[in-house]
Formats: structure tokens, sequence, C-alpha cells
């Protein structure tokens, strides 16, 4: 809140239905959100003076989208699998309306340029039984991307990709690496603005069984990473490349405790970093300082 504030208004009309037992359809007819910056700190415009694709992303705008998720969810006697993807383009409608209606240059609304891009995101997981035991192995592959034009320059904040965090990499916290090979400004507590991207792959597995009781234990495998889809001079490093692919994945592992109550179920995890994808001065795969 020191940092800066921003509000957000949004209202969405949608028809959800399930087409057989185990495919459900959602479609968001309208959404229309307004994010509006209240207010912002010294250090803040100062970070958005640094970076002028970051600054255009928070600007005040109307985000008016539509979308459609289709979602699978079977489940096997011994395997499950889900599998949802995501579609939405923002913009697009009311653009074409403005340019039937002879209006040139920016289109707004409210005096507010409004955002258009397309975003889509697709995620499977799977689960697999080991023996007779309550073991399971768990597989999941996340990919997305979003494509800013025309009325807009950038993709809004709220809709960019970041990684880490407690369902994600987990040996990394939220917005603490990315995009790219992109390095993070340790003496800038407030660098985690500049770790979003356009782009985002990301895969876990994980093996879980029973400790005692509802009590179960968890090792996992975590890999994953944002990109830009354009060159960003105040983020070096931060465009994809398939050249630079393989070591701009942030590799961490880690175990942890789960206690399955049915209808809920509180986690503990604990990560650890295996390989960065920025320099951090120490050679080799496992570049991790300490």
């Amino acid at each position: 809140p020191k940092f800066f504030k921003l509000i957000s208004f949004s209202t969405s009309l949608s028809y959800d239905w399930q087409s057989s037992p185990n495919s459900y359809h959602s479609v968001s007819i309208l959404k229309l959100t307004y994010n509006r910056l209240l207010h912002t700190s010294a250090e803040f415009d100062s970070t958005l003076n640094e970076n002028p694709a970051i600054a255009l992303s928070f600007r005040n705008q109307f985000i008016p989208a539509m979308s459609y998720t289709y979602t699978f969810d079977k489940s096997y006697p011994r395997n499950r699998l889900y599998w949802q993807s995501s579609f939405t383009s923002a913009g697009n409608l009311l653009y074409g309306i403005m340019e039937l209606c002879g209006q040139k240059g920016p289109k707004k609304i409210f005096n507010n340029q409004f955002a258009q891009f397309i975003k889509a995101t697709s995620e499977v997981r799977f689960y697999q039984r080991i023996g007779e035991s309550a073991s399971w192995l768990a597989y999941r592959f996340m990919i997305g991307a979003a494509h800013p034009y025309a009325n807009s320059q950038v993709i809004p904040y709220s809709e960019q990709f970041y990684i880490g965090g407690a369902n994600s990499v987990r040996a990394f916290s939220a917005r603490s690496i990315g995009p790219g090979s992109y390095a993070p400004d340790k003496e800038n507590k407030y660098s985690f603005i500049n770790h979003v991207g356009d782009i985002r792959m990301e895969a876990n597995v994980e093996y879980r069984f029973r400790i005692i009781g509802d009590l179960h234990g968890a090792v996992f495998l975590d890999a994953g990473n944002v990109w830009l889809m354009r060159k960003d001079e105040s983020r070096p490093g931060g465009e994809f490349t398939l050249k630079n692919f393989a070591r701009q994945i942030a590799l961490g592992t880690g175990a942890g405790l789960r206690y399955d109550m049915d209808f809920l179920v509180f986690r503990l995890d604990c990560g650890v970093g295996l390989h960065d994808p920025y320099d951090t001065g120490k050679s080799g795969y496992y570049n991790i300082p300490k």
C-alpha cells in the first residue's frame, strides 16, 4: 500500500453448461474491467520511469473482453485426467464497431483508452495411482501466451503472467524471476514489479504418499519461467528465443506435508532452488550462490 494503490471494478455475464459427464464449457459474453491508479509513491514513479512498458501496462484503462473456457475432467480406475483451456479476446468487438463508425486513432470509452489483446492458456494435470497404496504421482503442464495489438502496445499488468509462489515454481517467491534471463535487482525491494511476461511455461511432478491417517507427505520438482514476445531494452534477456530456452528454465525441488480433510487440504511446502535462469556469477547448471 505504501508503494502504490490501484482499484479495479469488474462486471461479467457468463453462461456455463455441461455437454457430457466429463466436459464443461463456460462462455463470458461480456466482461468489463476498469483499472485505475489511486496513489503512487516516488519509488513507484521511479520504477515506471525506468521501464516504459511496465508504465503503459499500469495506465488507467477499460478491459472489455469475451472469453471461452473448456474443461475436461475424467477419473479412471487408477488414474485421473484434467485438462482446461481458455481463450480471451479483449477490445476487438468494440474496436471494430468504432472503426466502422469512422473513428480514427486511439479508441477510448469514457475518455480512457481501452485494452486490445488476445490471450490463451492451457493446463493439463494427470494423476497416477501407484500400486494398491494411497500413493500418487501427479503431473502438471501449463502454457500461456498473450499478445497486444492495434489499440494497445502492452498487456494490462493484471493480465500478464508471472511465476513463483505457493502454486507455481515453489523454490522461488512470486515475481522473483523472469522474464527470461533478466536478473532481479536485489538492492531494490520493489523490483518484483518488473518480473512479468507475455509467455508462460511451467511443469511440475509430485509424488504424494500417506504417512499416517489423513497426514500425507510429498516430494516435488518444479520448472518454468515467463518471457517477453518483444525485446525490451529495460529488461535485457527477457525475450523468448529457442537458443537460450533450456538455460532460462528455473528449476526447484522440495518436500511438503498435506493434511487432507476431504473438503479442505492444509499444505506446507519447503522449496529449494536448483537453477536460476539468469547469470548468478556461479558457473555450472547448479548456479545457486547459497
